[in-house]
């Protein structure tokens, strides 16, 4: 009796470490482990609980066609390969039926040739497939060789077949879980990609802002470092750029500046190869700087000039089309904690390599330097200031030549305006030398005296307008005299154009206005239509009033007003004559407004233009 008990008991505790190894390989498919790990787990468990030698456990590949071992017990391999249908393995992974196998050699399944080339000696085999959730075989769970010498027993191949399920089950889950974290991982870096490619975007949206803004050089520039700065996190920056009207063009003039820099920069200039910004004009590379104080390029004693002792550089180069214009230079990598930033605390400015990192303090900061992100983000804000700076640079030339051209245009039409005061002057002067009469002498000076105040009017009105000044003198004219000298101008303007003057004075009486200032309105309107007119034609003046307004109608038989000047013929630089200026036209609405009235045109192409210019008849006092 003692000896069945004792029987009894063993057998109870070999069933009781069969069920324990039971929920060990339980847990260890519901572990999440690694799949490589979770597979050395389960392994080790089974060839405990089958109480076999060694166990292999082949995975299908994604293909179907070829079986592979992830784990293989024993030191000879680490790895087998084999085709689907080939050996033991192969065929129940194709056939999906368990094999029982007593004797290995004696089945014609069986490839020694593993045995052959490592020397193990196998004899008893138990396979089963392994199924994933759907009943597909994803794999084959194989044990080898009982411990005790004989066959793998109906129970075995009942608890083989039991575990094989789950664990086919376990690997798919593994497979699963750790697809959706790497899935997830790069998700992450695709998403921060996505943030650091927003984030340039929209810096370079901003700059190019800026390019089209109404801003001169240096305004722009400073835009841009600010932006630069707050975009990258850093304490300072400056842009330094070559001049090109500079005699030496090895000199960095600091054209704008940043952060506690600002008032120790103005004004100053470093050599292109002194210091971090001069070599990297000089060699045309962007670089980071981790220590200036230990970096022989640094400028040490210009940065102690300016009161400045940074820790960390970043500087690249702004590159034109033939040359390298200059460079931006930032300074020290701002950065805050996440706590400190969450409490929306003031930034901090960390230490660079080999600095004393702060005292040895809060465990949320990290101290460190510019980084190769932030350098590519510079190189883009440099490419963007680079266009900038040339597009600004070509604006301003353009603009000096257009002024120049302006003012010659302009300058063009004054002495244009001269010539008939000049050629009336020359007249007369040529009558004084050929009579002796002190009287008529006396009348051609008056005359002469007169052109010489009609062509001071003349330059005073040109420089009155472009001052945006206004000197109005209205006084009492009697409107026959005024047509009298008008005729007298104009006949003289118009002398061999082919061009028939005709002067229709229905109003005679007085009227109030600026004489000289109405006079130039004449002369411009009647040049312009005898350019209108190159082949001569027909000028016919009118004056008329009404109960208010004194009326003068200029109308000339030309080829009309171009549509594309319809409503804005009077503005500056408008002009229906090549390379003209607009500025005859421009100073005729400027006087008739400054004198209280209005002038309006009717044009028919090919027929000719009338400009009807209405002038207040009386004094602006005269109903007190």
């Amino acid at each position: 009796m003692s000896d069945r008990l004792r029987e009894i008991e063993t057998q109870l505790r070999a069933e009781r470490k069969k069920n324990a190894l039971v929920r060990d390989v339980w847990r260890a498919m519901s572990s999440g482990l690694e799949l490589d790990l979770l597979l050395g787990l389960i392994m080790d468990k089974v060839t405990q609980l089958m109480e076999a030698d060694r166990s292999t456990l082949y995975l299908l590949s994604d293909d179907g066609r070829t079986l592979w071992s992830k784990v293989l017990q024993g030191d000879e391999f680490s790895e087998i390969r084999l085709t689907v249908g080939e050996g033991i393995a192969g065929w129940v992974a194709q056939s999906g039926e368990l094999v029982n196998i007593p004797d290995a050699y004696t089945d014609k399944r069986f490839q020694p040739a593993v045995d052959i080339k490592s020397g193990y000696r196998t004899r008893s085999i138990l396979c089963t497939p392994m199924r994933d959730s759907k009943g597909a075989i994803i794999g084959v769970l194989q044990v080898l060789n009982k411990h005790d010498g004989g066959p793998f027993t109906g129970d075995d191949a009942e608890l083989l077949a039991g575990l094989a399920s789950p664990a086919g089950m376990s690997i798919e889950n593994s497979k699963l879980y750790h697809s959706v974290v790497a899935n997830n991982a790069q998700l992450r870096r695709a998403r921060d990609q996505l943030e650091l490619r927003t984030g340039e975007l929209n810096v370079l949206y901003e700059i190019e802002k800026l390019m089209n803004a109404d801003l001169d050089l240096d305004q722009m520039l400073h835009k841009i470092l600010v932006q630069a700065i707050e975009t990258v996190g850093a304490r300072a920056g400056s842009i330094a750029l070559r001049e090109p009207d500079s005699d030496d063009p090895n000199v960095l003039y600091f054209r704008t500046w940043a952060g506690p820099v600002e008032p120790a920069l103005e004004q100053r200039t470093i050599a292109v190869g002194e210091g971090i910004i001069g070599w990297v004009v000089a060699h045309d590379e962007p670089i980071v700087v981790g220590n200036a104080h230990a970096d022989a390029r640094h400028a040490v004693d210009f940065a102690a000039e300016v009161g400045l002792t940074p820790e960390h550089l970043m500087c690249a180069p702004l590159r034109g089309s033939d040359e390298v214009l200059g460079a931006i230079e930032l300074i020290d990598k701002v950065e805050r904690s996440a706590v400190a930033g969450a409490a929306g605390a003031p930034a901090r400015i960390t230490g660079g390599d080999g600095g004393d990192g702060g005292g040895g303090g809060d465990e949320d900061e990290h101290e460190h330097g510019f980084s190769d992100s932030d350098l590519k983000l510079l190189v883009l804000i440099a490419g963007q200031a680079a266009k900038a700076i040339s597009l600004a640079r070509s604006r301003s030339a353009r603009s000096k030549q257009e002024r120049l051209a302006s003012i010659g245009r302009m300058l063009a039409s004054v002495l244009h305006d001269l010539k008939t005061p000049m050629t009336i002057i020359s007249g007369y002067a040529q009558l004084m030398a050929q009579i002796d009469d002190g009287n008529q002498r006396e009348a051609y000076v008056e005359q002469i005296l007169r052109q010489f105040d009609i062509m001071k009017g003349m330059t005073q009105e040109v420089l009155a307008f472009a001052r945006g000044e206004s000197e109005l003198l209205p006084q009492r004219i009697y409107v026959n005299k005024f047509l009298d000298e008008v005729i007298t101008q104009l006949r003289h303007a118009l002398a061999g154009r082919n061009i028939v003057l005709t002067v229709d004075a229905q109003y005679r009486d007085t009227a109030y206005f600026d004489e000289q200032k109405v006079l130039r309105v004449i002369h411009n309107l009647a040049r312009n239509a005898a350019d209108a007119m190159p082949d001569g034609g027909n000028l016919r003046i009118v004056t008329k009033a009404d109960d208010e307004y004194l009326i003068l109608e200029v109308e000339d038989s030309g080829g009309g007003i171009p549509p594309e000047l319809e409503g804005r013929l009077f503005e500056l630089f408008s002009s229906a004559k090549q390379g003209g200026t607009g500025l005859g036209l421009a100073i005729v609405k400027k006087i008739v407004t400054e004198h209280g009235g209005d002038i309006t045109y009717k044009s028919v192409p090919g027929q000719g233009t009338c400009f009807t210019i209405r002038l207040p008849l009386h004094r602006p006092d005269a109903a007190d």
